[in-house]
């Protein structure tokens, strides 16, 4: 069942969680280094990642996979801040 009109707004019964915050995760990759590999880590060692500098990011609400998107930085109040484009959104209906 659709939990939105067709203009993409909430039904009124749901307008109250439109407001509620959620946390997305966002993936930039996985490494699979050995205990060995762990244990010799220190300050300045280097993690290699599944993944190429230009490849799309992943995004996560929970477990769930919602979206892709490309890491930017953008400037808010004068600082450089690391954003994420999307470039791919999941259809968000209900998860069976």
């Amino acid at each position: 069942m659709d939990k939105t009109t067709q203009n993409g707004m909430f039904r009124p019964e749901l307008q109250s969680l439109s407001s509620v915050p959620i946390e997305i995760t966002v993936s930039v990759g996985r490494a699979r280094p050995t205990v060995r590999d762990l244990t010799q880590f220190g300050v300045g060692s280097v993690l290699m990642l599944d993944k190429q500098v230009d490849d799309p990011v992943d995004l996560y609400v929970g477990d769930r996979l919602i979206g892709q998107g490309v890491l930017e930085v953008s400037e808010e109040d004068g600082r450089a801040q690391l954003s994420v484009r999307l470039v791919d959104i999941a259809e968000l209906k209900d998860a069976t």
